[in-house]
């Protein structure tokens, strides 16, 4: 359960190192993106790339800065209710703009073709197949906060910046994954229908719900922090999920188009299939 103690970090001040490699690699991200946007751009004019896409990145590497930087990245390791602000940002509102942005299928247009084949078999390899599932990636990326929350994790993560850092990993990489396979508009092996994807993000939501409710109550929680800053922490969790939630189906809904069924051949009919416009 949580307890009166103040939360003791491994830093109380973001070193100007991290600081300076965290605003280069997130420029790096940035320039890459635009570059792939520009030569998609000019290599088929009439296609081109729409702007949009570009502008959703750079709004998620915003967020991203906006929970790595100062002043919210030092706040983090002695205010739990920083912590968890800097947990929604890195795990579910980057994600959502990270993955909009498409950069799987802006890396396909800009590949030579071979390089695009072999992107594109990884990404119907049977490892990608296991990974995009809708169960391993709400496991992964809801599941996990019981584990995070209720054991000693949390608490060891805080003492140790290697472990904080594959923590902030953690939230991002299982974040776009189920941003992606939700409302993602990148090619996947196999994509469930939209009430299959709104019955997974429900039990998110759900699953929030619950653990953002038993850290407000102090039930099962280990977590080194006063009272006030867990239960604030915790409202963060109950409200921000359910904001980013709601966007995430948002999302779904508004990119989603189904495709027009083809005229039938001599093999049979095919099926129409489910397909979002990306440009």
């Amino acid at each position: 359960m949580a307890d009166t103690h103040p939360m003791h970090g491994h830093e109380a001040g973001a070193p100007a190192f991290g600081v300076w490699c965290t605003v280069l690699v997130l420029l790096a991200g940035a320039g890459a993106y635009l570059l792939l946007a520009r030569r998609a751009r000019h290599r088929n004019p009439a296609q081109g790339w729409k702007r949009w896409r570009s502008a959703a990145f750079l709004a998620g590497l915003g967020l991203l800065a906006l929970a790595l930087l100062p002043p919210l990245a030092p706040l983090a390791h002695t205010d739990f209710r920083g912590h968890m602000a800097q947990h929604m940002l890195i795990g579910m509102y980057a994600p959502l703009g990270l993955v909009l942005a498409a950069p799987v299928t802006l890396l396909l247009r800009t590949l030579p073709a071979d390089r695009a084949r072999q992107v594109t078999a990884l990404l119907h390899s049977r490892p990608a197949r296991l990974l995009a599932h809708p169960a391993l990636a709400l496991a992964l990326s809801t599941g996990t906060l019981a584990l995070l929350y209720f054991t000693p994790l949390f608490h060891t993560t805080m003492r140790h910046p290697a472990g904080h850092w594959l923590l902030h990993a953690h939230f991002l990489l299982s974040g776009c994954l189920f941003a992606h396979v939700i409302a993602g508009p990148d090619p996947m092996p196999t994509r469930p229908g939209v009430p299959a994807r709104l019955v997974y993000l429900s039990m998110a939501v759900a699953a929030h719900a619950v653990v953002a409710q038993a850290m407000y109550g102090g039930f099962f929680v280990d977590i080194h922090a006063p009272i006030s800053q867990v239960q604030g922490g915790a409202m963060i969790m109950y409200y921000g999920g359910d904001i980013a939630e709601l966007m995430l189906a948002a999302a779904l809904v508004a990119t989603w188009r189904p495709v027009r069924r083809r005229p039938e051949s001599r093999n049979g009919p095919r099926p129409a299939v489910n397909s979002l416009e990306v440009g």
